[in-house]
């Protein structure tokens, strides 16, 4: 069913971190950039604590944890490491992602379907915990079914298909996988599943992915931290801000 609350925006610091670390240095960061995002009216932080601890490292997500007044919303792939983790944290959500070393972001969405078993057992004393899990995943019919299986209590529906479409003028295409997303979209909310949205989102293609009436919070980081070079990170979030709500029909 539609979703009547104000969209959520999710931003997501992990490139904050790939700045600082590509210096070897303390700065800029990641702690400074999710406070400042709060203040300029992020309703969540999203934080990807990968295997090889490329940008965001395990002080990082501590920091976080203990610097903010907003949701932490802890990225990872689903294994023994992340899972002790997550356990001991307790953040208020985590989203599973897959992950491969070689990637340079996450590609596409996880393989629910083909891993039911396993992650069943993964997220059982998460739920005990009270940790909220989202499921990173494709439009396709059966992951958003396997997730809802599983226990799984939001489904994040990446959309890096559908801006990568728009980047490269293949309109017709991007609007296909644009009614897919919307399809499945529905389809989660119609299985009790809360539906977010995120990758390469931007100014140009926010806008279409924003006004699903089901989705309830959009996550937005790369995009979100390279414009802060050119108008600062507060007016950055402020500018999608904007553009989230006019999609919502609010001002």
């Amino acid at each position: 069913m539609p979703y009547r609350g104000k969209l959520r925006l999710g931003v997501n610091i992990d490139h904050v971190a790939t700045l600082r670390n590509a210096r070897g240095c303390a700065w800029p960061d990641p702690l400074r950039a999710a406070i400042l995002a709060e203040a300029s009216g992020a309703d969540g932080i999203t934080a990807h604590l990968r295997e090889d601890r490329r940008h965001i490292r395990d002080g990082d997500m501590e920091a976080l944890r203990a610097g903010i007044g907003i949701p932490l919303n802890f990225e990872c792939a689903a294994t023994d490491e992340m899972q002790a983790i997550l356990l001991r944290m307790k953040p208020h959500a985590c989203c599973l992602v897959p992950e491969r070393r070689e990637e340079r972001t996450t590609e596409g969405g996880l393989d629910v379907a083909g891993d039911e078993a396993r992650l069943t057992a993964f997220l059982r004393p998460l739920r005990e915990a009270g940790i909220r899990v989202s499921m990173f995943i494709g439009h396709a019919a059966r992951q958003i079914e396997a997730s809802a299986r599983i226990g799984a209590a939001v489904v994040e529906l990446h959309t890096g298909h559908y801006s990568d479409l728009l980047a490269e003028g293949r309109q017709d295409e991007a609007e296909d996988e644009l009614a897919a997303l919307r399809r499945g979209a529905a389809q989660a909310a119609a299985l009790g599943l809360e539906v977010h949205a995120g990758h390469g989102l931007t100014y140009e293609n926010v806008e279409p992915i924003a006004a699903i009436p089901e989705v309830m919070e959009l996550n937005i980081g790369h995009f979100l931290v390279g414009e802060a070079i050119f108008r600062g990170l507060g007016p950055a979030i402020e500018e999608m801000r904007r553009r989230m709500d006019a999609a919502r029909g609010e001002r």
